[in-house]
Formats: C-alpha cells, sequence, structure tokens
C-alpha cells in the first residue's frame, strides 16, 4: 500500500463490504474519475474485483468494486498458521490443556501492558475509544460507533486471531473477560453475519450509564 489513497479505498471497502464508486468517492472525499482510477489500480493489483449494479433510480448500471480474497493479505494475521502449529505443539509436550493456558497469559499480559494507559482516560467512552486504539495497533480494524438506542460499542471488521479463536473457542470468553476487566463494565460480544446490509463483524457493546 504505497499510496494514502489506496489505504483509504481498502478501508472503507472493507467496512462496508463493497461500494459503488459515486458512494466511495463521498466518503473518500475525491472526485468520481480519481476514485475509479484508485479502484481501477488496486484492481490490477489484485486486491479488488469490479461489478456492476443497477441503480435505484433510472440509469445504467453503476460501477461497484470490492475486496478480493487477495486483500486479505493487507490485514495482519499474527502468524497464524505457525502459531496454531506451536499451540498444537504444546499439547504434546505439556497436555491437552497447555494452549489455553498460554491463550490465558497472552491476554493477561496484555491487560498489564494496558491497564496504566486506560486507567488514565476520565470517562468510560474514552477508556472504550483508547482500548479499541490499543487493539488497532495490534492488528484489528474496526471503528467506534454510538447511537442513544443501543449505546457505545466497538465495531470490528478485522481480527488477526480470528483462526486461533475458531480453533480454540474458549479464547473468545478470555479476551472478553481481559475488556471487561479494562473497561470496569458488562461487554457483550455479538456476531454479525454479513450481507447485503454489510460485511461480517464483530460487535463488542460497552454498558454504558443508563444502557444495559
Amino acid at each position: 500500500m504505497v499510496k494514502p489513497q489506496w489505504v483509504a479505498t481498502m478501508e472503507q471497502l472493507k467496512l462496508s463490504g463493497g461500494l459503488p464508486v459515486s458512494e466511495l468517492s463521498r466518503r473518500l472525499d475525491a472526485s468520481y474519475m480519481a476514485t475509479k482510477q484508485y479502484c481501477e489500480d488496486l484492481k490490477k493489483l489484485g486486491y479488488l474485483e469490479r461489478t456492476r449494479v443497477p441503480r435505484t433510480e433510472v440509469g445504467r448500471p453503476e460501477i461497484f468494486y470490492r475486496l478480493t480474497a487477495k486483500s486479505a493479505s493487507i490485514f495482519p494475521d499474527a502468524g497464524v498458521h505457525f502459531t496454531l502449529e506451536i499451540l498444537e505443539g504444546l499439547k504434546s509436550l505439556f497436555g491437552e490443556s497447555a494452549p489455553e493456558r498460554v491463550l490465558y497469559q497472552h491476554f493477561q499480559q496484555l491487560h498489564d501492558q494496558w491497564k496504566p494507559r486506560i486507567a488514565k482516560a476520565n470517562s468510560l467512552v474514552e477508556k472504550a475509544t483508547l482500548l479499541a486504539n490499543l487493539r488497532e495497533k495490534e492488528g484489528c480494524f474496526g471503528r467506534c460507533k454510538y447511537d442513544p438506542e443501543n449505546g457505545f460499542r466497538i465495531e470490528e471488521y478485522h481480527h488477526p486471531l480470528q483462526p486461533i479463536f475458531d480453533q480454540y473457542p474458549s479464547a473468545v470468553k478470555m479476551e472478553l473477560r481481559m475488556l471487561e476487566q479494562l473497561l470496569g463494565t458488562r461487554v457483550v460480544r455479538r456476531e454479525i453475519p454479513g450481507g447485503r446490509s454489510g460485511p461480517a463483524r464483530v460487535d463488542f457493546e460497552v454498558a454504558t450509564l443508563g444502557i444495559r
């Protein structure tokens, strides 16, 4: 990703699941032709695919871009295959529970590393926003959202440990417990499937004042 415009394009398509050029250009605050050129450059590199979708109003179908499977390499995966091999190897050396013990230690170390920084925040929302930023540095990709009906949440569209979570589901609860300890409040984790309304993601709903 040698151009910041390419990075911004990939991020918007990751967040949305795919967009027509007209909407993507609005989100990037760029001209239609410039946005289309970014997408064509990324398409040539194999990161995007192009289709056409019908307009909601009368007119020719719109050009629509979305990420390809190759684009997954842009978002870090924390050496998943190597890590899974290590965890499996631990079983033969230290017993069946060894991988879970190592994963527990990982989240405990993150907790101890992040706690002093989060403790300096003045409000729960500020803590959650800081936590989301810290997680992004670990390879997660998400956004903080707030609305009066549903409250504050962290929407994550990529997690470098997801393949490890698939293999060791107990790690999901370990991570959630770590988040609750850091924020000092209840956090509800919801998996949102992908579809026409957007890409698959995981929501972390943070219990704030008046919302549970």
